[in-house]
């Protein structure tokens, strides 16, 4: 697979629906939650998600559904680079650290930026490689232009080929 350079744009309607279906499809619990694919630009990946299927005892959003949607919006902010540059290629979550900082009161939205040039390279050169590599990203909600939950994590991606000798 060839190094190819981090081309940050805004990404169409059509491959924005492509990453709401394969969500909706490979990961249930995104249509059980409500999660939405709102958009990519220059800012980055945003999601969101209703508060009555994710609501609490507190009547707040459930900590649970708020990590949920920071790490699937990290995750796809990756299969959209991945997808346009055509890799075949898994991505799975390796560790994260969240901070809950406030509550989250009403339906809710995640970005996710995107990552470095350095990082993004980075990371497929060792997919060139070796088959896998992995990728720092970070995700944050936001209630009324305030931080409520910051997440960081890290994802190991891998080739096909790597997954079919894995086997």
């Amino acid at each position: 697979m060839p190094i190819q350079h981090l081309s940050v744009q805004s990404f169409s309607s059509a491959v924005l629906s492509e990453l709401q279906a394969a969500l909706h499809t490979s990961i249930p619990l995104t249509r059980t939650m409500g999660i939405k694919v709102l958009n990519c630009s220059p800012l980055g990946l945003e999601m969101s998600a209703p508060l009555e299927p994710n609501i609490n005892h507190a009547s707040t959003a459930f900590g649970g559904s708020l990590a949920t949607l920071a790490t699937i919006t990290s995750w796809g902010m990756v299969w959209l680079m991945l997808e346009q540059q055509r890799h075949q290629t898994q991505i799975i979550i390796q560790d994260s650290q969240l901070s809950y900082i406030r509550p989250v009161t009403k339906d809710f939205s995640a970005r996710c930026c995107w990552p470095s040039p350095d990082m993004w390279e980075s990371m497929l050169g060792s997919v060139s490689r070796l088959g896998k590599g992995r990728i720092e990203m970070r995700s944050e909600i936001f209630e009324n232009d305030l931080p409520c939950v910051s997440f960081h994590g890290r994802f190991v991606v891998q080739s096909q080929a790597a997954m079919a000798i894995a086997g």
